[in-house]
């Protein structure tokens, strides 16, 4: 049973909407959020990453950035202004980007649902951006960024929505500088939704592991504090938007290695047969799942498993990301924790191979891997196992953006 609850949306009014409206937190670094908010005071890139309007250097888990967020936060509602519903609401939240559209339900979701494993997760979570989100969400006592989520689709669902957007003209409507089209619509009744819901045995976290994490051990500090316990307190609910599975996009999540672990590239290619066969003037992306794109020294090559190669049965040993990891960037690159390892990084699908071609051809990194995007059912299918998938398995696109509709703790 999918528990999701109406909520007062602390939020722009429709002709400021395009200025505050913000790409999460966690896909900019903070010169690129700094270039994104230049010249543009009610972006909501100065409450989610504060430091941009801070000295260069200043370390971003510092008080000092904390603080900020918090006066950041306090103009943006004066000044800006932010208005807070007059009435608990569920919003419905379409992007469009290119031919691919998909609209999702913007709701509070039960933070006791998280804990249990009812909204169930397939990444581990680092110790170190809970802090960081949990103590942005206690500074703000507020949750600005929703949590992307997703369930197995459901006719009757689908049907609501559609009826919700019948002679219903939407709170916002823009398209933001990367092209995507936002545009939020408040439901005019809400049970119906809230009832269909009840029906949903289980929701997923497809982005925003960190995000949900965060809100529930907020959720702990605030109950731990407080003078009585009702459980319907704000502090209990997450914001999230329920999107169908069947409308989302996967993109892959591509990795590039700074160097070949002292091997000379034709070393390092002969390693590589070993395991892969390869094919020279492959396509960059892969056309298909099991095989793999290559770039080294200005060439695509194109791998796939030997047909003598040991393959794993496994839910998620038999993942694309798993193969090349343990296959390729562990024996051969020495690559064991791409979490911590400074070698490695990892290029949004949303970039291209052109991306990947173009940090070895600077010589930012020696070798690239291109792969076919991990899909929804895997998603789906780890998660109900309770597995975790590798770091950086999945990259959504469209993103949806911070400060349209925030909720107040």
């Amino acid at each position: 049973m999918a528990i999701i609850r109406p909520f007062n949306a602390l939020r722009p009014q429709a002709e400021r909407a395009p200025q505050v409206a913000a790409v999460p937190y966690d896909v900019v670094n903070t010169e690129e959020a700094r270039a994104l908010a230049s010249g543009n005071p009610w972006s909501f890139l100065h409450v989610s990453r504060p430091e941009i309007d801070l000295p260069a250097g200043t370390p971003i888990y510092s008080d000092e950035v904390y603080a900020k967020a918090g006066d950041n936060f306090a103009r943006l509602i004066r000044d800006c202004p932010l208005v807070v519903e007059e009435t608990p609401s569920l919003y419905l939240y379409r992007l469009i980007m290119g031919n691919h559209e998909q609209i999702g339900v913007v709701a509070c979701c039960s933070v006791d649902e998280y804990d249990r494993d009812i909204i169930r997760k397939h990444e581990r979570t680092r110790r170190e951006k809970e802090d960081d989100r949990t103590r942005h969400i206690m500074v703000l006592r507020a949750q600005t960024g929703p949590v992307f989520l997703t369930y197995r689709d459901r006719p009757e669902i689908s049907s609501l929505v559609r009826d919700a957007l019948v002679g219903n003209p939407p709170l916002y409507d823009f398209v933001a500088n990367d092209d995507i089209r936002h545009t939020v619509w408040r439901v005019p009744n809400y049970d119906p939704l809230v009832e269909a819901f009840k029906d949903v045995p289980h929701l997923y976290i497809a982005d925003g592991h960190h995000r949900a994490a965060s809100a529930s051990r907020a959720r702990a500090e605030l109950k731990e504090t407080a003078f009585a316990f009702i459980g319907n307190e704000e502090y209990n609910f997450f914001q999230g938007v329920l999107f169908p599975d069947r409308q989302l996009q996967i993109l892959p999540y591509n990795r590039i290695v700074r160097d070949l672990n002292g091997l000379s590239p034709e070393e390092f290619l002969s390693r590589v047969r070993e395991t892969f066969s390869i094919s020279a003037d492959a396509s960059p992306a892969p056309s298909e799942r099991g095989r793999f794109g290559m770039y080294l020294n200005g060439h695509w090559y194109g791998l796939a498993l030997r047909d003598d190669a040991t393959t794993s049965a496994g839910i998620v040993e038999s993942l694309d990301v798993s193969i090349l990891q343990d296959r390729l960037l562990d024996s051969i690159l020495g690559i064991k924790d791409v979490r911590t390892d400074k070698r490695i990084d990892f290029i949004g699908g949303i970039r291209g191979p052109e991306e990947l071609e173009k940090l070895v051809n600077e010589g930012k990194a020696a070798v690239a891997f291109s792969l076919y995007p991990t899909t929804i059912d895997d998603l789906l299918k780890v998660s109900d196992a309770g597995e975790i998938m590798p770091p950086k398995s999945t990259w959504f696109e469209p993103k949806l953006r911070d400060g349209l509709l925030s909720h107040q703790i």
